[in-house]
């Protein structure tokens, strides 16, 4: 259900590398919750680093919504960018099984799928 990649890059570097990825492949960055930083600064000692990019391609979510709207839920999708013990990753949870979970209507089948494939070119860009 996760689909997650290690990255030679470095976390900020990562990062960039996946906004502009997004914003290539006709996908809007809506929000990053840098996740790190807000722990950090809460007092909790947290080491690791954690952006969450939520993404969103409005043709595609309107088909969601239009056809199931407790899918809002669901969105935005995400992609994180991520270390974990020293390695930069990039990871999100794949939208075909989430949706597979969440609803059984049919046609959404095809829009997850197409959402999965884009979503999966970004993570690659940015790797």
């Amino acid at each position: 259900m996760y689909h997650i990649v290690e990255s030679n890059k470095s976390f900020e570097q990562a990062a960039t590398d996946l906004e502009a990825a997004v914003k290539r492949n006709e996908f809007g960055v809506l929000h990053i919750h840098d996740l790190g930083n807000t722990l950090r600064s809460k007092g909790i000692d947290f080491a690791e680093q954690c952006r969450v990019f939520e993404v969103c391609n409005p043709v595609q979510a309107s088909k969601v919504l239009s056809t199931d709207m407790r899918l809002n839920m669901a969105l935005p999708c995400r992609i994180s960018v991520y270390t974990e013990q020293g390695k930069t990753k990039i990871g999100m949870i794949q939208p075909v099984p989430m949706l597979a979970a969440l609803s059984q209507d049919a046609s959404l089948v095809k829009v997850a799928q197409e959402v999965e494939v884009k979503t999966k070119i970004m993570i690659e860009e940015a790797r």
